[in-house]
């Protein structure tokens, strides 16, 4: 009945929803300035714009790398130079029979596309700047083979770029064409920004533990993505061979290749119009401060140094709204077990989770020492023992973070390989974690839609191109993801920045997520700790219900109090060892419990 009095607490007013017109209109605007540019009659803009449009294609696919995936891809100057040279060695006829101008672009942007794995491929396993490095490296090896294959080349002397055909033969002719282009680019990757590959992305960039935990497999993701940056960046190649109408390997220095990257840390992280605006910026600046040519390389890297003092999350946190939006001061979470039944179902019948004689060890030192373990279904089963005990090291076993040298697990009576994390959301196993683990730059109701991305069916191809099964999907995605938020007491706060949010309100946003998966089994690490005694009750009344479904809980907490209320079954460890197993009654009693972790 103390549920009944909780729900007296006033709850926050549900902040207004963003609207679509708010998100598109900068882009309107842009858009409608330059559809407008050639009214000026100045050809010399007609350049300097159609360079920004070149531009835009390459960052657009290099902000996916950096903005979204935060890979460190500092030298994709190479797949410009790649795209650029394939275009001009075709349309010349140097290897082959001349071919098409609009053909060559289409073979450059596959190569670039190969390439692109190519150059992506040691992010698989490199990190930050080492995977940096190997771009600038890759960068070097590109000028180095168009300066020494001259038969084809030119080697020094240069090449002639493509020449197109009427009526993109004139100076705004062509800039139209580029407009084109670039516009496309925006909206393809705006609609894997928006997609679950975007959210995946951002997902593995700031939370790569949440990321495993909710099924996403890193490897193929950014694949995809380096495939479609690498396109774009050699299909932005050819159109900068044509624009120059010659190209030398001096045209692709490192200070473009730091425009590029400069353009979409400027722009901020997670965003399409902030790297858009940033390389509007970073293209008008030579021209402005034209006689300070010479200092371009330093310039880059003041306005650099200005953005992460001034405004650390770039332009895009500027303009953000989200960022401004006031929060009611008195809100509370008030979770709604009674929409969980819609949210879950109800789960089949199941055999179970079953760990037998874990062992694992640090060094000298064994975590886990001979663990056997066993959840049920629609079970709230107790891990507690004292700290260092093996309670999260045995959470981290189960969600295949950490491989066991000794033991076997089962779900649902067939194996459960060890250290294979992101196949357990397809095993039906979510969890949350000791430190929330969110994307602190997306909204609430985005940080848990990432919890149905293996229930996406849509291909990257399709949410490329947003097809009508990928439009479909996200507006089932988003009503469940609301319906969750709604049912642990967030529903208010969806449209919020999660970086804006409480402690307390992180730890419910978390179980959100997890319940997306419509777990079969749920462990919570740790849930309560920094709520208050009104918001522990809360989440009582949640566990229980979530139990009610079906879903089996494995409960890992110190405070005893709440253990001992819910709990069906608890396990106490002791040094990485079962100290005592059996009903609250039992464990309350057990002498060796009260002694070693109860106290009296």
């Amino acid at each position: 009945m103390a549920f009944a009095k909780d729900m007296a607490v006033p709850q926050a007013a549900a902040l207004p929803k963003a609207s679509p017109f708010t998100a598109l209109w900068p882009f309107a605007a842009l858009l409608g300035l330059a559809v407008l540019l050639p009214l000026t009659g100045n050809e010399y803009w007609a350049l300097i714009a159609t360079r920004a449009c070149i531009y835009w294609v390459l960052v657009s696919g290099l902000n996916l790398i950096v903005g979204y995936a935060g890979q460190l891809a500092i030298g994709y100057v190479a797949l410009l130079t790649i795209g650029a040279y394939t275009a001009a060695v075709l349309a010349a006829g140097n290897l082959f029979e001349p071919v098409h101008p609009f053909l060559a672009l289409a073979i450059a942007a596959f190569v670039g596309a190969f390439f692109g794995v190519v150059v992506g491929l040691p992010a698989l396993r490199l990190r930050t700047f080492y995977f940096a490095m190997t771009t600038l490296g890759f960068a070097t090896i590109v000028t180095q083979v168009a300066l020494a294959w001259q038969d084809v080349t030119g080697g020094g002397i240069g090449i002639v770029g493509p020449s197109m055909p009427a009526p993109l033969d004139t100076a705004w002719g062509f800039y139209y064409a580029c407009l084109a282009v670039a516009a496309f680019c925006t909206w393809i990757t705006g609609n894997i920004a928006r997609s679950r590959f975007g959210r995946a992305l951002v997902t593995v960039r700031d939370a790569e533990v949440a990321a495993e935990a909710s099924g996403i497999a890193k490897p193929r993701l950014l694949i995809w993505v380096f495939i479609l940056a690498g396109a774009l960046a050699a299909f932005a190649g050819g159109l900068f061979a044509t624009l120059q109408t010659y190209i030398t390997p001096d045209a692709f220095t490192f200070d473009l290749s730091l425009l590029f990257f400069i353009a979409v840390l400027i722009g901020g992280r997670g965003s399409i119009l902030g790297p858009l605006l940033g390389t509007l910026l970073l293209t008008l600046l030579p021209e402005v401060a034209a006689p300070l040519a010479a200092w371009s390389t330093f310039l880059y890297a003041a306005l650099l140094l200005v953005i992460v003092l001034a405004i650390p999350g770039g332009i895009a946190a500027l303009i953000d709204p989200r960022s401004r939006r006031a929060l009611p001061d008195n809100r509370a979470v008030i979770p709604r077990p009674d929409l969980l039944p819609a949210l879950l179902g109800q789960q089949p019948p199941h055999a179970g989770l079953s760990l037998r004689n874990i062992v694992l060890a640090f060094g000298g030192v064994r975590a886990i020492d001979g663990l056997d373990l066993d959840l049920r279904p629609g079970e709230v089963h107790g891990l507690i023992g004292p700290n260092g005990s093996g309670k999260t090291t045995t959470l981290n076993v189960i969600s295949g973070y950490y491989r066991p040298e000794t033991g076997t697990m089962t779900c649902d009576a067939s194996p459960l390989p060890a250290g294979d994390a992101v196949g357990r959301a397809a095993r039906g196993i979510a969890r949350t974690f000791q430190t929330p683990r969110v994307v602190g730059e997306a909204s609430v109701l985005e940080n848990v839609m990432v919890g149905a991305m293996i229930e996406g069916r849509a291909g990257f191809l399709e949410a490329l191109l947003s097809l009508p099964r990928q439009r479909r999907e996200e507006r089932e995605t988003t009503a469940r993801a609301r319906q969750a938020l709604a049912a642990v007491g967030l529903g208010a706060l969806a449209e919020v920045r999660a970086d804006r949010l409480q402690h307390s309100e992180l730890r419910f946003m978390e179980i959100a997520r997890a319940l997306m998966l419509r777990p079969a089994f749920l462990m919570l690490d740790e849930p309560a700790a920094g709520l208050s005694t009104d918001e522990i009750k809360r989440l009582d009344q949640l566990i229980r219900a979530v139990g009610r479904q079906g879903t089996g809980v494995l409960l890992v907490e110190h405070h005893a109090d709440l253990i001992f209320e819910i709990c069906d079954r608890i396990t106490v460890l002791n040094l990485g060892r079962v100290l005592a197993a059996g009903t609250p009654d039992e464990i309350r009693t057990h002498k060796e419990v009260v002694s070693a972790y109860l106290g009296g």
